[in-house]
Parts: C-alpha cells; sequence; structure tokens
C-alpha cells in the first residue's frame, strides 16, 4: 500500500476507528457515506417509478404527496427500505380502468403495516405538540411528557430538535431550582449525538423524566427579562466608580476602582452597592422555595440584612 504495489478499496457499516486496525487505517483515506435525507430517498422513488426496465415504470402509477411524504419519512435514510415500501404500496393499489394505479396514503400505510401520525414539522401541528411537550414537563406530569416525545420521534421529529428544547427548558424552566438540570440536558443531548438512533431514544426518555421531575423556578429568567427593561428604558447608566477598572494612573486620579472593597477579603461579600445610583431599589433576582432556589433565596436574605437593606 506504502509503494502503491497494491491499492485496496473497502467498505464497512461498522466504525474503522475500531474495526480497522491503525497501520492500515492511517495509510487509507476514509470517505465517510452519511445517512440518505428524505429528498435524497424521494428522488430515489421517483427514478423507481420512472424506470420501465428495472422499476414500475411500466405500472402507470401515481403517488399521492402525503404518501410520498410518508414513505420517505419513515424509511428513515434506507434506500432498501424505501423501495421495497413503495413496491409494497404500489403492488396493492388497484388499477382503474384505464390502467393507472393511485398509491393513496392509506394504502402506503397498510403496505407497510403503520399509520401516518398528524405531524407536519413545518406547520401548526408541530407546535402544538411541541408545546404540549414543554408545558407537560413544565407541569412536572413525565406521563404526559414522555407521550408528547414518543408522538414527535414517532412522526419523524429531529430528535436533536427536541434535545435542543430541553436544554432551553432546563435553563428556563428548572434554573437554581435544581441547578443539575441543565447539566443533565446537554448530557442528554451528547449521549443522542453519540449513539443516535435507533436507541436515541432511550437517553431522550431518562432525560424528559427527569426534568419533569424536577423542582421548577423561572427565577432566572424573569429576572434577566426585568434587568433587559431597565437597560432599554434607561439607557447607559454610569457605572459606579468603585467598581470601574483603574489600568492607568489618570484612571485612578478621576476616582475609577476608589473604595472599592475586595469580597474575598471580607468573607466572601460586602455591603458595597453595584448597581448605578439610580437602580439602587432594583430586586431582579427573586429566587423561589423550590429546590436549591430556597437555599440561595436564604443566603440573599443573609446578604440583604447585613447591607442593611432589609430589616
Amino acid at each position: 500500500m506504502e509503494d502503491g504495489t497494491i491499492t485496496l478499496v473497502g467498505a464497512t457499516t461498522e466504525n474503522p476507528s475500531f474495526e480497522v486496525n491503525a497501520p492500515l487505517l492511517s495509510r487509507c483515506k476514509v470517505l465517510v457515506l452519511e445517512q440518505l435525507t428524505d429528498d435524497h430517498i424521494k428522488g430515489i422513488m421517483t427514478n423507481a417509478l420512472a424506470d420501465k426496465d428495472r422499476g414500475l415504470g411500466n405500472l402507470n402509477v401515481e403517488l399521492q404527496n402525503d404518501a410520498f411524504d410518508f414513505l420517505a419519512r419513515l424509511a428513515q435514510g434506507d434506500a432498501r427500505v424505501a423501495l421495497n415500501s413503495l413496491e409494497a404500496a404500489v403492488m396493492l393499489s388497484k388499477p382503474d380502468q384505464a390502467g393507472k394505479r393511485m398509491v393513496t396514503l392509506e394504502t402506503a400505510q397498510e403496505a407497510i403495516q403503520r399509520k401516518a401520525l398528524l405531524y407536519d414539522k413545518g406547520g401548526e401541528e408541530h407546535y402544538n405538540v411541541i408545546s404540549a411537550f414543554i408545558k407537560s414537563m413544565r407541569g412536572s406530569d413525565p406521563d404526559a411528557a414522555l407521550y408528547w416525545l414518543a408522538r414527535m420521534l414517532d412522526a419523524g421529529e429531529d430528535p436533536l430538535f427536541v434535545a435542543r428544547r430541553m436544554i432551553i427548558f432546563a435553563s428556563e424552566d428548572i434554573g437554581n431550582a435544581d441547578p443539575q438540570a441543565v447539566q443533565m440536558a446537554i448530557a442528554i443531548k451528547d449521549a443522542f449525538d453519540f449513539i443516535g438512533m435507533p436507541e436515541g431514544w432511550i437517553p431522550l426518555a431518562q432525560g424528559v423524566t427527569y426534568l419533569a421531575c424536577a423542582p421548577k423556578s423561572n427565577a432566572s429568567y424573569l429576572a434577566y427579562l426585568a434587568a433587559l427593561k431597565d437597560v432599554r428604558e434607561k439607557g447607559a447608566l454610569p457605572v459606579p466608580f468603585h467598581i470601574r477598572n483603574a489600568p492607568t494612573p489618570l484612571m485612578k486620579d478621576l476616582g475609577y476602582g476608589m473604595g472599592y472593597k475586595y469580597p474575598h477579603s471580607f468573607g466572601g461579600y460586602t455591603e458595597q452597592v453595584y448597581l448605578p445610583d439610580e437602580l439602587q431599589d432594583r430586586e431582579y433576582y427573586k429566587p423561589t422555595e423550590n429546590g436549591f432556589d430556597k437555599e440561595i433565596k436564604e443566603r440573599l436574605t443573609r446578604f440583604k440584612k447585613d447591607r442593611n437593606l432589609i430589616k
């Protein structure tokens, strides 16, 4: 192989990093064949319907759009499955008086013994189902959340879309009530990325049940929106002098950083203020009584008492 005496060409469905020994692999150019997309599958089926020599072109077949989409989606990137399903659906259809065969969604479903779920990834039902999924987790109902997860995956939704929504949910709806929730959600996404389908639903289901059962808090989410409102309404308020950066002698002479108390020298916090003068009464972040949020709330209450902000 090194001097060109032979040219090795091989194919494997396994990961060559594990199945081909390292010295051989280092002398090869590895080409990765990706899974076919729905559009690729549709192109293959279209060719099969038109090919009169090796396909179904002599049968005068018309494939309805919803049946076309259904067969392409259910093939999950496997051209052989798509062609077998298409052929079965065509053979089940009955020619009319003119000899034309109409393949409907019902015929396609019968051919592969599976119903098409009402779920248009670009339409209203897509948003209805993902909304039901999020609201079920927010309402701490793992059973409902699992049902909507199964609805989406079985209808062909991109699992990584679901995983991304779970990460957002972990921060928006659980937050600091369970700080590990976002770590869990990211781990679930990485796990799915690593193993893919068909087994990828297993970590997704674990993540859904964890997030649904976790204590809930949207305090961080609401706190940011409140702070953003002040930013947009009041503009760029001046930074208090004692917490300004003072990298030059001139800045120090102007009072930048003067009076700043380094919190680590005072037990981790001080009574100094950090907000602009106009916003001293603001309290954006209001932890709940749920989960770890409660401990954070108690800690902040102690800090505010020490700063004489509350009695």
